[in-house]
């Protein structure tokens, strides 16, 4: 079954030429030109794996048209394309619930190995051990399900919070380096800083921690990394 990938993109020329190019790698596509198509597109087509969204739009932001995917459809892997690179636009994705981005211009090699990188993190399966879940109280971490429980309670993950949850949990008590963390979760071929590394630890304890200031379960390891904590 192929993979059936959203492009929301304004201008049509850039559209039109990303379209093409990800169905001759064998996807699905589903276009829409304004915020609104986007949503509506969402709402009514099931089996949506990856969507690709333009932030400057014409109706609404980017930003909001991923705030409402991962709202209702958390497992659906987000790529932001953005005329932007400045430092703040890549955090306002981030903490939108965006998984990766890509600066325009960009070339199609890069979206390809983006894009077939979101979709192994999504469908990823569980780890070849056969291990299906790892318990750390209070926290519950289904790897068949990939569904994270605190309590008894679920925490709804976006993939790449999943993927990172379960690395940092299968490691517990050990620190480990962004270095490592973004091998890991995005690949060895990954060209940006660490800063998506830590954006996105900041999303996590904002759904984990009892107090995401004062974190007790995802600890910082000053100037390396970071380190999954046993409740004390």
């Amino acid at each position: 079954m192929k993979e059936k990938i959203l492009v929301l993109e304004d201008e049509i020329g850039i559209r039109s030429f990303v379209s093409i190019n990800l169905k001759r790698e064998g996807y699905e596509i589903i276009e829409a030109g304004t915020g609104q198509e986007a949503i509506n597109k969402i709402d009514s087509e099931e089996g949506i794996t990856i969507a690709l969204l333009d932030v400057m739009l014409p109706d609404m932001s980017g930003i909001e048209v991923c705030k409402y995917i991962r709202e209702k459809y958390d497992q659906v892997g987000i790529i932001m394309l953005t005329a932007k690179s400045q430092e703040e636009d890549k955090i306002e994705g981030f903490m939108s619930g965006a998984d990766d981005y890509i600066v325009k211009p960009f070339s199609i090699k890069e979206l390809m190995v983006r894009v077939s990188a979101l979709i192994r993190r999504v469908k990823k399966e569980a780890v070849s051990n056969k291990q299906s879940e790892i318990n750390i109280p209070p926290f519950l971490l289904d790897l068949d399900k990939r569904k994270l429980y605190k309590n008894g309670k679920e925490i709804e993950l976006t993939p790449t919070e999943f993927s990172i949850t379960k690395y940092l949990m299968s490691n517990a008590m050990q620190s480990l380096s962004r270095e490592k963390i973004l091998e890991e979760v995005w690949g060895s071929n990954y060209l940006y800083d660490f800063k998506i590394v830590d954006v996105n630890i900041r999303r996590i304890r904002n759904k984990i921690e009892d107090d995401p200031s004062k974190p007790k379960y995802i600890r910082t390891i000053w100037g390396y990394g970071y380190s999954f904590r046993k409740e004390e």
